[in-house]
């Protein structure tokens, strides 16, 4: 019986997927350097305000899935108090009817670990300023699935295999079409449909609806 390659296999190896992961990747770094004058400035700004307001370090790194199933060290703007997993367990034991928000999304709406500092950062989404280091590095793309943690790998089912087809990005379609007051599913989904559908011009009219999303802080907390 002859076998049947999974459609991101197809994609993958097509010719067209080859010439526009170059091209991808050298927009990026053109990018990233050009608007560097502004975005480096503001990030010593925002570290200088993260150590005096709150104790501990001014950058946090998560282990997120990358392209292909190769793990990386993400960077933020640390938004949490430094025993945050204390916090977490003992605000779950006392309300177990937002567990179930944690177990759904692995986000809570009204989150105590996070200081006041870092609500203004995520609602402006200017904590993940300092992931255009990883872009720059190669772990991520400006455009592309949000990275996610190996606990979140089952939510994706057989979809997980499109996640791993690309890169994972600072924005994409779970942040330009609703992003937190989305449901996983419909996250996964929109995730799929940027593989299936990826090109320079989605990922400009991505970029163009963050900056209007981000200035508006829709779908942030």
């Amino acid at each position: 019986m002859a076998r049947v390659a999974h459609p991101v296999l197809a994609v993958l190896t097509t010719p067209r997927n080859f010439s526009y992961t170059v091209i991808k990747r050298v927009v990026d770094v053109v990018l990233v350097a050009l608007f560097s004058p502004i975005w480096i400035p503001l990030c010593l700004v925002l570290a200088l305000c993260v150590v005096i307001t709150s104790p501990g370090p001014v950058f946090f790194s998560h282990r997120r899935i990358g392209r292909g199933g190769v793990f990386f060290s993400m960077w933020k703007f640390r938004t949490m108090c430094v025993d945050s997993a204390e916090v977490l367990e003992q605000h779950l034991a006392r309300h177990p009817e937002v567990r179930q928000e944690w177990s759904a999304n692995h986000k809570l709406k009204r989150d105590p670990r996070i200081t006041p500092l870092g609500r203004m950062l995520r609602r402006s989404s200017l904590d993940e300023l300092p992931q255009l280091w990883n872009v720059l590095r190669g772990d991520m793309t400006l455009v592309g699935p949000r990275p996610i943690v190996a606990a979140e790998a089952e939510m994706y089912g057989s979809d997980f295999a499109y996640y791993l087809a690309v890169k994972p990005g600072i924005t994409g379609l779970w942040q330009t079409s609703g992003r937190s007051t989305l449901r996983y599913d419909e996250r996964v989904a929109l995730d799929r449909r940027y593989v299936e559908e990826w090109s320079l011009p989605m990922d400009a009219r991505i970029l163009a609806l963050t900056i209007t999303k981000v200035m508006n802080a829709d779908g942030a907390y």
